[in-house]
């Protein structure tokens, strides 16, 4: 008798640890991380996450550098090499673009850079055009420099399985990249006014910025449109809490009067950034 109730229990032990499993199957976890391509001085790949309801796929190109090598920010300077990257339509994402952190200037005159001496990630603008399983292959080109810059030509792929469970180290890695981007433009940190010289080839700027009191500028940061660069700021001054300064800018052969909205600012106080279009007057 004792041995048929144990036969009984083990059986309803049996049956319900079956039906949990039924009701509580935890989703798989894959990590949604290219393998690393790897060059002298550092490495890159790519992390992303399932789209979100609204179609877009937060993801980021991962940067890794070694000590002493640098890469650069989308106007990089006379000698560096801008990170470009591109997909392929047809595997049903769509690609607008990538965002940066706010760079640092390095080096002066022809040895000047604008860039990053660290491990950086630069959030990348994708979006899903269909349902189900998807893959994205990405063709990256940039240059991991120090004392020569090597050019870096990758192509990264990774699967994104439709119903894949996120990996929360892959979404807390993306959302740190995010959340380094620049600020929008707030009462505290902002341009007032804007303006481009064409016969002169200056640009004239007025910023507000949270360390106006203590008299110290702003890094500035800016990109146009292609063969246009921009030099280092001059006639730096303060009044009345505003930073006014003027930008010398090098106008290609074709070249002309630049347009509303065509120069991006990226504007740095102390461990603050700001990140515009400049809308000229």
């Amino acid at each position: 008798m004792k041995d048929h109730r144990l036969l009984e229990n083990v059986t309803h032990l049996a049956a319900l640890a079956s039906l949990a499993a039924h009701f509580f199957i935890v989703p798989t976890v894959q990590a949604a991380q290219s393998e690393w391509a790897h060059s002298e001085g550092g490495a890159i790949r790519i992390v992303a996450v399932r789209p979100q309801p609204d179609g877009t796929i937060p993801a980021i190109l991962d940067i890794r550098l070694e000590p002493g090598w640098k890469t650069y920010w989308l106007e990089p300077g006379a000698s560096g090499i801008p990170p470009q990257v591109s997909i392929d339509p047809k595997d049903g994402i769509s690609f607008s673009g990538m965002r940066f952190p706010a760079p640092r200037g390095f080096g002066e005159g022809v040895d000047h850079y604008t860039g990053y001496d660290k491990s950086v990630a630069f959030p990348l603008l994708l979006k899903s055009e269909k349902s189900g399983d998807l893959s994205l292959n990405i063709s990256v080109f940039l240059g991991i420099c120090k004392d020569i810059c090597i050019p870096v030509q990758a192509d990264l792929s990774l699967s994104l399985p439709e119903g894949t469970a996120e990996n929360p180290l892959d979404r807390a890695r993306i959302d740190d990249a995010v959340s380094a981007l620049p600020a929008q433009p707030s009462e505290a940190f902002k341009v007032k006014a804007a303006s481009f010289d064409a016969a002169g080839k200056r640009l004239r700027l007025s910023l507000v910025t949270p360390d106006a009191s203590t008299g110290t500028p702003p890094e500035l940061f800016l990109a146009g449109p292609p063969g246009y660069s921009f030099g280092k700021p001059e006639n730096i001054s303060v009044t009345n809490g505003e930073f006014t300064a003027d930008v010398p800018v090098r106008v290609p052969a074709k070249g002309g009067a630049l347009k509303s909205g065509s120069v991006l600012l990226v504007a740095r106080s102390g461990e603050r950034s700001m990140e515009t279009p400049l809308a000229f007057d």
